[in-house]
Order: structure tokens, then C-alpha cells, then sequence
């Protein structure tokens, strides 16, 4: 009989228990931030499976890096949106 694989899901869940002693030593406010960026992970789940890297880690790298990415074109967008908003003709 051949092995089954876990699912990238089910890798990810396990993963993410791995760091639970880190999360722990975490002040909360920071544990929050930690928790949402495992969230983040989940949230890519499916581009994640789809990677097919040996390391589960890498693919939650990369769905963070992604998350922020997207948050700082965001921002960013809305910035210039605001520094539209203010200038006045011919002063920016």
C-alpha cells in the first residue's frame, strides 16, 4: 500500500501548532498580530496547496508577504487619494 500525504491544510494546521510556544511567549497585542497572520495563511490556503513546496513554511511566507503587500498598495492608494483630496490647483 502507498502513503498517503496530509493535505496542505492539514500540513498547515500542524504547522501552525508548531509555533504555539512561540505565540505563548508573545505579549497579547502581539499574539493578536500573530494569530492574524495565521489567519493569513489559511486565508491562501488553496494558493498554498498549489505550490507544491516540501516546506509548508515557504508558502506561508509567501501568503504573508502577499497579505502585506496588498495592505501597502492599499494604503498607498488611499494616500495619494487623501494628497489628491488636499492639494489645491496648481500648488502640488
Amino acid at each position: 500500500m502507498g502513503k498517503t500525504v496530509e493535505s496542505y491544510r492539514m500540513a498547515l494546521e500542524h504547522e501552525i501548532r508548531r509555533w504555539k510556544g512561540f505565540a505563548r511567549a508573545l505579549r497579547s497585542k502581539d499574539r493578536a498580530a500573530f494569530e492574524e497572520l495565521m489567519d493569513v495563511c489559511r486565508i491562501f490556503a488553496s494558493a498554498g496547496s498549489n505550490s507544491t513546496q516540501p516546506v509548508i513554511f515557504e508558502p506561508m511566507v509567501m501568503s504573508i508577504l502577499l497579505f502585506q503587500q496588498k495592505s501597502l498598495l492599499r494604503i498607498e492608494k488611499e494616500l495619494n487619494g487623501i494628497k489628491q483630496q488636499s492639494c489645491q490647483p496648481n500648488t502640488c
